[in-house]
């Protein structure tokens, strides 16, 4: 296919998953349960963090998550305690994701929000002109600079250890992007679009492959970086879109 013929077909399928009927099968749905910006982002990435394995799994918990909040993110996470609400967090668990490290993550997301200016912060601080993969890594710093378990560090990925960090790529995709469609929020108006990755996982990774894309094997940071520079020859002001392309035609059309 050629770049002007591979550009078109993706556009389509991009405009064409980029719709609000997407959101129905979606983790993006939880976030959308809400309109105050720090709200939409700590669901955000609450929600973003346990978004692997199935995704019925991953929307029940998601709102059972928002419900040990009080559907209140913002206000929880200026309030949390240890003492005071650890213990009705402590049926909390998906897959690996358990209340431990549930625990640690409201201490850590009020220290960004009482100490960083909240989660844009961090990342506008540390974020470059193209890119905001070492953005990430030093997030990831910030994140973990209170007392935690070492298990718990898991769940947030490092682009600097060779991770494509799909989970908070994705996140990041849901702040930036800014259009009309009513998906993503693009609340994050110090962060641009044409800073941001494509969510490179097993269905984006191998529909990428079959389109000549990305020749990596694995996927990893390497290769995302190669589907990076892929992605930005067909739209350098907004390469993340395409993740509608790709996610849609590895997960509904098996392409």
């Amino acid at each position: 296919m050629r770049k002007a013929e591979l550009k078109r077909f993706l556009d389509e399928k991009a405009a064409y998953y980029n719709q609000p009927l997407f959101i129905e099968s979606d983790p993006i749905q939880i976030p959308h349960q809400f309109s105050k910006k720090e709200d939409i982002e700590i669901a955000g990435f609450l929600v973003a963090t346990i978004a692997w394995g199935n995704r019925k799994s991953i929307i029940k918990n998601g709102k059972r998550l928002m419900q040990l909040m009080g559907n209140s993110p913002h206000d929880y996470i200026l309030n949390f305690s240890e003492d005071k609400h650890s213990e009705s967090l402590s049926g909390f668990v998906h897959r690996t994701f358990n209340s431990d490290d549930l625990v640690y993550f409201m201490k850590a997301l009020q220290y960004i929000y009482k100490e960083h200016k909240g989660l844009e912060g961090v990342f506008s601080t540390f974020s470059e002109e193209d890119t905001l993969q070492p953005a990430i890594h030093h997030f990831k710093k910030v994140f973990f600079s209170l007392p935690h378990l070492k298990r718990t560090e898991k769940h947030v990925s490092d682009p600097l250890k060779n991770s494509a960090a799909k989970r908070i790529n994705m996140f990041l995709r849901w702040m930036v992007r800014n259009d009309s469609t009513g998906v993503d929020f693009g609340i994050w108006k110090s962060l641009s679009p044409f800073q941001l990755s494509c969510p490179l996982d097993v269905h984006s990774g191998r529909v990428a492959r079959s389109l000549s894309l990305l020749k990596r094997k694995q996927n990893d940071a390497k290769a995302l970086t190669e589907l990076d520079n892929s992605l930005r020859k067909l739209d350098p002001a907004d390469p993340a879109k395409y993740d509608f392309a790709l996610f849609g035609l590895g997960v509904f059309e098996a392409f």
